[in-house]
């Protein structure tokens, strides 16, 4: 197989085992730091987006998810196989700890709840408690990488061609579910509320940026100053795109997955693999980012629930909730990596 350079294979793609530093690799681990910064700046701006500056860097932050699932797909490229129960002992030990937390902060703040059993085992399942939904994209992605490189039949002769053509379609596949999932449902009387969540679990939409990871370890060179240079420039020039279709309410103006959306987060997650960010501070906060992803929902609703946050006005507020968030959630993972075992370090996905 063809790729940049050889790096250790990860079995995680949130960052969700802990391997010693000596097998970890830096980039990645960076890269998925600036995406775990990400996903606290969406998860502390003020809801409902109604300010243009709010929806613009919502725009901006939301290829975060993007990059994680590339950084999967790439460093399943690089291994050439997908340790399936490995990867999903650690995605779903360490999330039904934070489930059951989760859904007893939902109960204390909701009499009402519905605790049926099946509702209970359909919340799980889904992700259907705070931002957990992810999880349930990143196992169903998980399995449709298993299932490519099973049927290229790895290790033949031209399993690589197969890899790559499964991949390929698989992009193709992810954009037309992107573009057809919305018109098919409201035709058939699905409320804009299930729309929703069903689009943010569209799982060829975001299956479409693992393969791009895996296909950029197989074939692209990235090393070019030029060809970094042109990518900061189509960076800019797909976001400008994709924040005004949303603030203007153009075409598939949709938050996930629409192709303006495809394309900016592409192109995002591809220029940060280029530029290749080795700090070892965010690869220390990258290298425990499913576990700060799993816990910083628990300070952002906190701050919300019980503080009076929302009197500091939309920009003091987010800038007070994602500070206070980055804070607690650096002392946390630090807490728990020198107090705890290394294996309840595991479970909690630190």
């Amino acid at each position: 197989m063809t790729v940049v350079a050889r790096i250790p294979a990860n079995p995680a793609s949130l960052g969700v085992a802990q391997a010693p530093a000596r097998s970890r690799d830096g980039v990645i681990d960076a890269m998925r730091g600036i995406a775990i910064l990400m996903v606290i700046g969406i998860h502390s701006l003020p809801q409902p987006l109604d300010a243009i500056w709010a929806k613009s860097l919502d725009a901006a932050l939301r290829p975060c998810v993007p990059v994680f699932l590339f950084a999967s797909g790439y460093l399943t490229a690089l291994s050439g196989r997908v340790p399936l129960a490995r990867r999903l002992k650690a995605a779903l030990i360490p999330y039904a700890i934070a489930f059951t937390a989760a859904y007893a902060y939902m109960a204390l703040h909701n009499p009402a709840m519905d605790h049926r059993i099946g509702t209970a085992l359909a919340r799980f399942g889904l992700g259907y408690v705070f931002v957990y939904y992810y999880v349930f994209v990143y196992v169903c992605c998980t399995l449709a990488l298993w299932f490519v490189f099973a049927a290229s039949g790895v290790g033949k002769p031209d399993a690589e061609k197969r890899i790559a053509l499964l991949l390929a379609l698989s992009i193709g596949c992810g954009l037309l579910a992107g573009s057809y999932l919305d018109p098919a449902l409201s035709r058939l009387g699905v409320s804009d509320a299930l729309l929703d969540e069903i689009r943010m679990r569209d799982i060829p939409f975001w299956f479409s940026f693992v393969a791009l990871g895996a296909l950029t370890a197989m074939f692209a060179s990235l090393s070019d100053q030029g060809m970094r240079r042109a990518l900061l420039g189509a960076i800019l020039a797909a976001y400008t795109f994709y924040a005004g279709v949303r603030i203007l309410g153009l075409g598939d103006a949709a938050t996930y997955d629409s192709i303006a959306f495809f394309l900016y987060a592409a192109l995002f997650c591809v220029a940060l693999f280029a530029i290749r960010p080795n700090s070892p501070l965010l690869g220390w906060f990258g290298s425990g980012s499913y576990f700060i992803y799993l816990w910083h929902i628990f300070i952002v609703m906190l701050l919300r629930d019980h503080t009076g946050l929302h009197q500091l006005g939309s920009v003091a507020s987010f800038a007070v909730c994602c500070g206070l968030t980055v804070l607690l959630s650096t002392a946390a993972l630090l807490a728990v990596r020198q107090l705890a075992s290394p294996q309840l370090c595991r479970w909690l996905g630190a």
